[in-house]
């Protein structure tokens, strides 16, 4: 992968350089917040695009689909995207109630997934609620008193553009307005990579595995 050539980060990508390469394909999506001006200029520049933008977990296996047409790999993207099915589509975990469960994006400012966010659906299928479910958007910036009327019973970091080794917890248990939530008193904070929450594509199973034992630990 490091000897791969480099076209500058998500929203400082190097049309030139991009151009020099000539692509038979440039693959790119909206689900990055200001990407839209970067596709705008791939545009202008006349590359060939393919441009998606999945909000659901249904929409995340038909893109894998329409990725592996545009591909030529068809068959191959289908036995993947019917594997991602099979394997999203298992039935929720048994509780008397779905606990909520706040997913944090970003921390400062606190910014949890919305309505059109396939992590929405990820809880679901894992047994618990975005307490944001209802939010009208991809994500959205929330504050302490929003928070706090929200009660999650766990709170997963998930911080885009973060590797795993950097992600802190310790930043959630250090906000005294929070500490009388159920999960920092039950000390319910954990980490997963955002690899497997944050970026459509076939790990975001391993998401929903990882948030079936959070709430696992939960309902117990």
């Amino acid at each position: 992968m490091r000897d791969l050539p480099r076209i500058g980060p998500d929203l400082g990508v190097d049309v030139e350089r991009v151009k020099r390469l000539e692509p038979d394909l440039v693959l790119t999506s909206l689900t990055v917040p200001g990407h839209e001006r970067i596709v705008a200029d791939l545009e202008r520049a006349g590359l060939p695009l393919l441009v998606l933008q999945p909000r659901s977990l249904a929409d995340v296996s038909a893109d894998i689909e329409t990725i592996s047409r545009a591909l030529n790999v068809e068959e191959r993207g289908r036995r993947l995207a019917q594997w991602m099915r099979d394997q999203l589509t298992l039935s929720a975990p048994a509780t008397d109630s779905r606990p909520p469960i706040l997913i944090e994006w970003w921390p400062k400012p606190v910014i949890v997934p919305g309505k059109r966010s396939w992590v929405t659906d990820m809880l679901a299928i894992a047994g618990g609620v975005n307490p944001w479910a209802e939010s009208d958007c991809e994500s959205i910036s929330v504050s302490d008193d929003e928070v706090i009327a929200a009660g999650p019973e766990a709170i997963v970091v998930s911080w885009c553009g973060i590797e795993p080794e950097k992600l802190r917890p310790d930043v959630v248990r250090r906000r005294r307005a929070w500490h009388s939530l159920p999960a920092i008193e039950h000390d319910r904070i954990h980490c997963i990579p955002e690899a497997w929450m944050g970026r459509p594509g076939p790990r975001l199973v391993d998401g929903v595995h990882a948030l079936r034992a959070i709430i696992a630990d939960v309902v117990k």
